[in-house]
């Protein structure tokens, strides 16, 4: 680890659980702004996991196929998480989360239009490279706004916009997809570039970005991403390789597995329930992201971290196991809690471990480079599902958690908050 990441640090003094009180309207408006772009950023990433036998019904492509579409969309993420982090360090975050939003809008709509699954994973790598850069330049914003002792809080709460989006991509689907059919689904995801014109009128930059006099090259702050604090760099895309081989592997195929029949390897729930439990799951989600905020903020990350991904992979079979629908969904909700809850904890953990003048281009590259390589997850389980069921294949999700618990038990120090510069 880096002289920075090793340093003692220690809380700051007042860390109330009541990090709103004097907010100010500046703090107030990058909160709003970064948990409605992660919002409607996850519902149009997710959209496609919501209608993927429609879709495939109608365009001829079978569970491998779509597991590839799947792939190629969060592997494109990770272009996505260079490129935007590094025009959030040297335009601005604001700017640049303007611009990703209007890619993955475009992107989604342009799904609608498709032809075949080739056209369709075009499509859905214009939404990967958008989805990855709005992470990147939106944590770094909320990061360098909201003062050390309520980071993990306040990006618990952002980060719980993502079980938000994950519902809305549920609703949509559930709503649209009898009505209209899958097309309009996707059409439906163009309504995020509304925000980016919102952002782009009402969001200021942060002071310490705009403090920073330093703007470097793209290859400068490659040269300082992976050279002066390589050693963080290769832990983080460990971190990230792992626990999101879990989460992607799992939560791709989650809405499949639920609608499938149980002779075919499923829990054999109908449309609305099914849309139901995936709701409900995500209030699970939505109370893990918050709380993993809270607890890192009281024990250290290293000690959440570890036990959400424990549980995570103890959790996972036991849920396979299940089959009646109401024991499901509540056991489901524990899946959630734990299985995405750990989410919270990536961007506090490195904006404190990177410098200002690279922070959001190494947030882009680790988090999106993990995610790019945790792609192959949702393939993997495709494969799986179409030669051995799909519960068996989501099995395989259970050990790449206790891959990350392993990680962070070796290689995170003991953190807590630093005030950044």
């Amino acid at each position: 680890m880096t002289q920075h990441a090793e340093q003692s640090l220690a809380p700051s003094s007042g860390s109330s659980s009541r990090w709103w009180v004097g907010a100010t309207k500046h703090q107030w408006q990058t909160f709003r702004s970064a948990y409605l772009g992660w919002m409607l950023d996850i519902m149009d990433l997710m959209l496609f996991a919501m209608i993927i036998t429609s879709v495939g019904k109608d365009l001829g492509f079978d569970k491998g196929a779509a597991g590839l579409v799947a792939s190629a969309t969060l592997l494109a993420s990770a272009f996505g998480g260079l490129v935007f982090g590094f025009l959030a360090d040297r335009i601005g975050r604001t700017r640049s989360m303007v611009l990703s939003i209007l890619c993955y809008s475009v992107g989604t709509a342009l799904c609608g239009l498709s032809a075949n699954v080739w056209q369709l994973m075009v499509f859905r790598v214009v939404v990967g490279l958008g989805v990855g850069g709005e992470w990147s330049a939106g944590s770094a914003l909320v990061s360098e706004s909201w003062p050390a002792r309520h980071r993990g809080k306040v990006l618990g709460w952002v980060q719980s916009a993502f079980a938000s989006g994950y519902a809305l991509a549920a609703i949509t689907a559930a709503v649209i997809l009898p009505l209209f059919g899958w097309r309009w689904v996707f059409v439906v995801g163009l309504l995020p570039a509304l925000l980016a014109f919102y952002i782009r009128r009402h969001m200021g930059e942060s002071e310490i970005w705009k403090n920073q006099t330093e703007r470097l090259t793209l290859k400068e702050s490659l040269r300082v991403l992976f050279k002066d604090h390589a050693a963080t760099t290769t832990f983080g895309m460990a971190l990230m390789i792992t626990a999101m081989c879990g989460y992607w592997g799992l939560f791709t195929w989650i809405p499949t597995y639920l609608s499938t029949p149980v002779a075919d390897g499923g829990a054999g729930l109908d449309l609305v329930k099914s849309t139901t439990w995936i709701v409900i799951m995500q209030v699970g989600a939505a109370i893990g992201f918050v709380s993993f905020g809270y607890i890192s903020d009281a024990i250290g990350r290293r000690a959440t971290f570890v036990t959400f991904f424990v549980v995570s992979a103890v959790a996972v079979p036991l849920y396979l196991l299940i089959k009646e629908p109401l024991v499901l969904m509540a056991f489901g909700v524990v899946v959630a809690f734990f299985g995405t809850g750990f989410y919270s904890g990536f961007a506090p953990t490195f904006a404190e471990l990177y410098p200002t003048s690279i922070r959001a281009t190494a947030q882009g590259v680790v988090y999106n480079g993990g995610r790019a390589v945790s792609a192959v997850a949702p393939a993997i389980i495709g494969f799986s599902a179409d030669r051995f069921g799909l519960g068996s294949g989501l099995l395989l999700t259970s050990m790449f958690f206790a891959l990350a618990a392993l990680v962070v038990l070796l290689f995170l120090p003991k953190q807590k908050a630093i005030e950044l510069e």
